[in-house]
């Protein structure tokens, strides 16, 4: 099947070969334009796939669809987070020749190892006749244009999950339909003698999920090139709002979610929320003293925005050195859509949001003694995952713009840049990064 050429894929052409600048420390592929080349048709025989993943227990994820059948078997090896060498270590062996069949990649990284030439082209081994089986959010993060460069394997629609014991039960508050009642309710509880959430102001996912939600769309095509738009209405007002938070200091930002002294915090009752992905339920749920006493409820939103941003995520990419894309990808499309496979993943693996459109996974129907009986997954986390911005896309500089963001976050905290201020400021830096990794681009005038 030829993939179908659109303005967004037409970017692509000038930049391979300077992606180095963008994935520090990795050496960009030697692959040629394999995507030029005739497909591969699936093989005759049995066929041995490999799957490099930092997905604890994959093996045996891989173990219930190698005993399914008898013609495709599936080995996967552990490797360390993306960021902590994983990805030098798939791009060092993709630019040698080999690498494995599958790899994991974070979502927001897929377009970056696409245009370094590492990834098949999945529109190619169409794709399109099972993209229905998806969550749509989960699979437009996964595109680029019209063409596919990954299978989704778990996402993060963002929740706020919350001390319902302490918020409700002691202090008579209601966790914040909107983002005004969240400014009304931290200084409730701020006078309360305890903090609402805390942030770790050098982590840039949680403006970005922010800024998704609220309708921003930082990265845009526009005939040959990007439009990079980060102060656009959308992500003023989240930077205008979260200036004004910081100012007044109605949230922590001495540490993060899930971190050891926010955990011991959060079971002395002195932290009562954090506002993260869906896979933060099962980190929450080792807080001391919370069992029967948490709860989640929808992010809080704007009156114009979407339900929920997104917050993490990873896909399984296909080598353009594998000999079977096509048995690679029937494999992934059974591992991230089929009931086995998703409830193999979450058994053995914990992923976060299943990728698949129509099941959620057996144990997440159920409702959760640590969350106060509460059938969270359904009523709360499912119309997050429904209710995201569809019109987010990722760039091909997304780790880099993330610790931009991170850094000036940093910065925002201590009054010597507003936000409203640090996103353009940002703006600019990026698109001089892209323009210096080949591609066109400009801040959107």
């Amino acid at each position: 099947m030829t993939p179908r050429l659109t303005r967004r894929s037409a970017l692509w052409g000038a930049g391979g070969a300077a992606l180095a600048t963008g994935l520090a420390a990795c050496a960009p592929p030697n692959t040629g334009d394999a995507n030029s080349r005739p497909t591969i048709p699936p093989a005759d025989g049995k066929v041995h796939l490999t799957y490099w993943a930092w997905l604890k227990d994959l093996q045996k994820v891989a173990d219930v669809f190698n005993d399914s059948q008898d013609r495709i078997h599936v080995d996967a090896t552990w490797i360390p987070g993306g960021n902590t060498g994983g990805y030098a270590k798939i791009l060092s062996a993709i630019a040698a020749g080999g690498g494995p069949d599958i790899m994991q990649i974070e979502l927001r990284q897929i377009p970056e190892f696409a245009l370094a030439g590492s990834l098949v082209n999945l529109t190619r081994y169409d794709f399109e006749a099972t993209a229905d089986l998806y969550d749509p959010g989960a699979l437009t993060q996964a595109q680029v244009g019209e063409n596919t460069w990954g299978i989704p394997q778990d996402t993060g629609p963002v929740a706020m999950f919350y001390n319902r014991e302490v918020l409700e039960g002691e202090m008579g508050l209601k966790p914040p339909a909107t983002w005004d009642e969240f400014y009304e309710t931290a200084g409730a509880v701020r006078e309360q003698g305890a903090t609402l959430m805390t942030l770790d102001p050098s982590d840039g996912s949680h403006p970005i999920a922010w800024v998704m939600q609220s309708g921003a769309r930082w990265f845009q095509t526009e005939d040959d090139g990007w439009i990079v738009n980060m102060t656009d209405d959308a992500s003023m007002r989240v930077a205008e709002f979260w200036d004004r938070i910081l100012a007044e200091k109605l949230v922590g930002t001495g540490y993060g979610a899930m971190s050891t002294p926010w955990n011991a915090a959060a079971g002395e009752d002195k932290v009562l929320s954090s506002i993260s992905g869906s896979w933060s339920d099962a980190l929450i749920a080792t807080v001391p003293n919370g069992e029967g006493r948490w709860a989640v409820a929808p992010m809080p939103t704007w009156p114009d925005g979407y339900a929920s941003g997104g917050h993490g995520g990873s896909a399984a990419a296909i080598s353009v050195n594998s000999e079977h894309p096509a048995e690679a990808l029937e494999f992934c499309t059974w591992m991230c859509t089929d009931p086995a496979g998703i409830d193999a993943m979450i058994e053995f693996s914990g992923i976060g949001w299943s990728p698949a459109k129509d099941y959620i996974g057996e144990v997440r129907e159920q409702p959760s003694e640590f969350y106060s009986g509460q059938n969270y997954n359904e009523d709360v986390i499912k119309p997050m995952a429904d209710g995201q911005n569809l019109d987010w896309t990722w760039a091909p500089l997304m780790q880099r713009a993330q610790a931009i963001i991170g850094d000036g976050m940093t910065r925002a905290v201590t009054g010597e840049v507003p936000l409203a201020d640090m996103f353009a400021d940002a703006q600019k830096e990026i698109v001089e990064i892209m323009q210096t990794m080949g591609l066109n681009a400009e801040e959107a005038r």
